[in-house]
């Protein structure tokens, strides 16, 4: 049995604005926020339901399915498809935790989870100008005239009834 070494997820994730990771090359690939705009493939198992399909199409809606369509990364659509089953399968209230455990194991391979997106090397490209229409500052015209709160009831003491 082996013994010692890089283990996945050991240590402090590698960060891309630290000096030994821009040494080491280490950059993460950007993935669209807006998700991935493209054809959906084909469901590639025997469908089991059409809630396989609704979740098999949402999922080629994220920014992961950007890069589970580039051809250095087409591999992953087989286990796409097996997580999409097993998501589908976690939403039974009888869900196993041997189920739900394969879920998670699988949304890490695939990237659906943060530590699977560092994992794989990528990450969610922020969308600069959201962002910039979010912090610009609401104008008095487009802010709707304030209504006050209504007062909260109180309580008042009643005599006891002896």
């Amino acid at each position: 049995m082996a013994h010692g070494g890089a283990r996945n997820r050991s240590g402090p994730q590698a960060d891309e604005t630290s000096a030994r990771s821009d040494a080491r090359g280490f950059k993460l690939t950007a993935l669209p926020a807006a998700g991935f705009r493209g054809r959906v493939p084909k469901f590639p198992l025997p469908l089991a339901g059409e809630r396989e399909l609704e979740v098999w199409k949402a999922a080629w809606r994220t920014p992961q399915a950007c890069a589970w369509n580039l051809p250095s990364e087409r591999w992953r659509i087989p286990t796409v498809a097996l997580w999409v089953r097993i998501k589908v399968r976690c939403e039974d209230p009888d869900a196993t935790a041997a189920i739900v455990s394969s879920f998670l194991r699988l949304s890490d391979q695939i990237g659906m989870t943060t530590a699977g997106l560092a994992e794989m090397g990528w990450k969610v490209a922020v969308d600069e100008m959201a962002v910039a229409r979010a912090s610009q500052p609401v104008t008095a015209a487009a802010t709707p005239p304030e209504t006050p709160a209504p007062r909260p009831r109180r309580l008042r003491a009643v005599p006891s009834a002896q």
